[in-house]
């Protein structure tokens, strides 16, 4: 007893160094907090070295990448990447099992619709966004905002050729632009076994000490030839060390931290285990493809593990909203703030009502939930592919309607893209798309119910596998030079098409819609509103002290390396090739499923690794996803890992920060050269990475 109290006092006086907290916060490059990182580490970021950061980070479908060469080579995760790996390969050709790496740049292959966003341009649009809702009813205003809105997209596209994207900052207390230059021509470079990048699977998933090689390099052209970025990151000439302070430049996802009370509750008791649950009904139905064949079970692999990973963060998420204390916090500081509120009449009376509003408005959305989830806008019945029918039978009707009284992914300000999805020319495959229309229709039918209109219009008495066949049987529409045919013809080629999808679509159209205009009308406007006017009183109170929820949109965070407390021991802060070499030795020909095994040439070629270089490493950045594939930088600004994970402990983050255990996990980039010059046969990409 007294050997254990000594441990857990030693642990406590341990866990009181700011070495062991992680530093809260994702912030906006226009508002890093300079004084508070110089106070504690000595280094604050100056402007120049911002701007260069902002220019040598890209956003990827999902996730973050940096360029990290003169001659436009970027990194990001395996997993970021894993899609367009699967795209590129074959049957033939595997390359997800077994690695791809180019002879030389003519062979490096180029990816069909994969596009890289980096960021060159921002403008704060708060006022005139406000003023142009000022005065109206909750749902007038929200439309307002949105035509404002995309009216400033429109203008600003006309005039600069950016790609611009509308930020809503605070939850709506600030309106930005984002001015993004994109790249089309990406084609891959290098990239390890699946068996290394994603090594222990999903039960090593969220976990530390991992042995992860989460990294996948890719090329940027332009006009046939490499392109040469104005800003790139310089591989560390330093080794990184526990404590050293690191930064993340990256694009964080969602998060959800400025949400009330009632809304976080409403996520803990209704809405996280409810889609916890329909994706796992979905993970079955791909599971079940999958065991067919080979080919399914190739194409599905990206799929199968997006869901795994996103059930065992939402699995997280819920940990931390059931922690004893986490919500009693949420709720304490929501008080507090009301408090403030209250004392000063002209707060108390724009923002007092504003939490009840709220309130009312979840308990709208969990009445609606079962239509609002397989009828949202990125995927209609989870495929995105149904989506690009259902937005060729809209676009007529859509552009024959003044730009304010469209939907909000028809404005002026949003068609560009909306027409560029549609005619991306990833390629499309019918069979797995027919699987995942079938789970969405089997979903509508468990959520609503076989006498629901919009099911009995959907199903028209069918199964839900037979309505999908159905809809996919002689489709035209997976060529885009066929999409692209239908957009241009406009409505009378539309009237014209007998295309099967096309058709199904024509009857999801006015049922989506309905869920839409129900969802806008009695939820998101009242959100909106009110969410604005909550945060437009934490700025009153508290200033800009305080950081934006994610958007996935450009953020810093910042912090050391660092071990935190886990298992009744300390979690140490390096793993090595050593460590991965072990682990699969310790379980041996028994892996489970073999996620713990290693490929052959990894076995033939060890004696030529430095066995006891770090592999990965956990350090105290405020991160989630989407920060996957960030770059991890050490203060002179060179590249010293890539973001890929973060521990379980991390997932309550989405909606209260706990510096205590919240940690990120990166591949070392000593792992990444070690790994190109010596098992890959890559020695060409790590010169041109290292200089040597």
């Amino acid at each position: 007893m007294r050997l254990r109290s000594s441990v857990l006092t030693a642990l406590a006086v341990l866990l009181a160094a700011p070495a062991l907290r992680s530093d809260e916060g994702m912030w906006t490059f226009d508002n890093v907090p300079a004084a508070r990182m110089k106070a504690a580490y000595g280094f604050a970021p100056d402007a120049a070295w911002l701007r260069h950061l902002q220019l040598a980070t890209v956003r990827f479908p999902g996730g973050t990448g940096a360029f990290v060469s003169a001659e436009g080579l970027v990194i990001t995760n395996h997993h970021v990447g894993r899609g367009s790996i699967q795209q590129v390969a074959t049957a033939d050709k595997d390359f997800i099992r077994g690695g791809f790496t180019a002879a030389d740049r003519a062979h490096e292959l180029k990816v069909p619709g994969l596009e890289l966003m980096m960021l060159v341009s921002t403008q704060d649009i708060t006022a005139r966004v406000q003023e142009a809702a000022k005065g109206l009813p909750e749902a007038e205003a929200l439309k307002a905002r949105r035509n404002a809105i995309s009216a400033l997209v429109k203008a600003e596209e006309a005039k600069t050729g950016l790609t611009w994207q509308a930020v809503n900052l605070y939850h709506g207390g600030e309106h930005w632009l984002y001015g993004y230059r994109k790249f089309t021509d990406v084609r891959l470079v290098a990239a390890p076994e699946l068996q290394l990048a994603s090594f222990g699977g999903d039960p090593d998933n969220y976990t530390f000490p991992r042995h992860n090689l989460d990294f996948a390099l890719f090329r940027v052209y332009e006009n046939g030839a490499p392109y040469r970025p104005e800003a790139f990151l310089p591989w560390a000439t330093s080794p990184l060390r526990n404590g050293d302070l690191t930064l993340v430049s990256g694009h964080p996802g969602t998060t959800y931290r400025q949400e009330t009370f009632a809304q976080m509750s409403y996520a803990r008791d209704v809405s996280i285990p409810a889609r916890i649950a329909a994706q796992l009904r979905r993970r079955a139905a791909l599971a079940a493809f999958a065991a067919t064949g080979d080919e399914p079970r190739r194409i599905t692999a990206d799929a199968i593990y997006g869901i795994d990973n996103g059930v065992k963060r939402m699995e997280g998420m819920l940990l931390g909203l059931r922690k004893p204390g986490n919500l009693e916090k949420v709720e304490k500081a929501e008080l507090d703030l009301k408090a403030q509120v209250e004392r000063d009449p002209a707060l108390k009376a724009a923002v007092a009502p504003s939490w009840d509003r709220i309130a009312q408005a979840v308990k709208r959305q969990k009445e609606l939930l079962g239509e609002t989830s397989l009828l949202a806008v990125r995927d209609v019945l989870g495929s995105d592919f149904l989506l690009k029918a259902l937005t060729l039978v809209r676009m007529p009707a859509e552009a024959a309607l003044p730009t304010d009284k469209r939907l909000p992914e028809y404005t002026d300000g949003a068609l560009k893209a909306t027409r560029d999805k549609l005619l991306n020319p990833a390629p499309v495959r019918l069979d797995l798309e027919q699987v995942r229309i079938a789970a969405g229709l089997r979903e509508a039918l468990l959520q609503l119910g076989e006498g629901h209109p919009s099911v009995k219009a959907l199903l028209a008495g069918r199964t839900p596998e037979a309505a999908a066949q159905a809809a996919l049987a002689g489709t035209a529409l997976a060529d885009p030079a066929a999409r692209k045919a239908l957009l241009e013809g406009g409505a009378p080629a539309l009237a014209a098409c007998k295309d099967p999808l096309i058709a199904f679509a024509r009857v999801l159209d006015p049922i989506v819609r309905a869920a839409q205009a129900r969802q806008q009308e009695e939820v998101q406007s009242v959100l909106d509103e009110h969410s604005g006017r909550i945060a437009l009183a934490r700025f009153k109170v508290y200033g800009k002290a305080i950081y934006p929820d994610a958007t996935f949109t450009l953020r810093l965070t910042y912090g050391p390396v660092a071990t935190y407390p886990a298992n009744g021991t300390l979690i140490q802060p390096f793993t090595t090739f050593y460590g991965l070499f072990d682990r699969a030795i310790g379980w041996g020909p028994e892996a489970e499923h073999g996620v713990w095994s290693l490929p052959r040439r990894w076995w033939d070629l060890k004696d030529r690794l430095d066995l006891a270089t770090p592999f990965n490493f956990a350090y105290a950045c405020d991160t989630v996803g989407g920060n996957s594939g960030s770059p991890v930088l050490n203060a002179k600004g060179e590249l010293v890992g890539l973001n890929f994970d973060s521990n379980i402990e991390a997932q309550a983050g989405y909606y209260v920060y706990d510096g205590t255990s919240k940690r990120s996990i990166a591949v070392d980039a000593r792992a990444i050269r070690e790994a190109l010059v010596k098992i890959m046969d890559a020695g060409w990409v790590a010169k041109e990475l290292t200089g040597k």
